[in-house]
């Protein structure tokens, strides 16, 4: 069982960098056999995947329209999972949350509370 928490959410102007933490805690102690990602969810919209990391290798995936302004890495002595974000847009106004999954499953079986990220005009 992974319990995770985000931080670094605020209000920043469009144009603007902002960089999230989620720091993962585990009794094991380890997340090698873990992935870890971040998700988004704007009012009324659904929760749309950004990108994810295997711990282990450092293998990122993101999704095709962030690319190129939203950067996903760890810190795996911290055990803090980071998203990069650059030359914000209001549309990236949402909720960000981290989550984490074991390799072998499809689905994303811990989250985070969440952390509010407001874009202005």
């Amino acid at each position: 069982q992974v319990q995770l928490a985000e931080s670094g959410g605020g209000l920043v102007q469009a144009g603007g960098s902002l960089r999230l933490s989620c720091t993962a805690s585990t009794r094991t102690r380890t997340l090698t056999n873990y992935v870890l990602g971040w998700f988004r969810q704007a009012p009324g919209k659904e929760r749309e995947f950004i990108a994810a990391i295997t711990w282990s290798e450092g293998r990122q995936y993101v999704e095709e329209k962030m690319k190129g302004r939203f950067t996903i890495s760890r810190d795996d002595a911290r055990k803090t999972l980071y998203l990069q974000m650059y030359n914000l847009e209001p549309e990236d106004t949402a909720v960000y949350y981290c989550a984490a999954k074991i390799r072998a499953m499809s689905e994303y079986s811990a989250w985070g509370q969440g952390t509010q990220v407001t874009v202005s005009s």
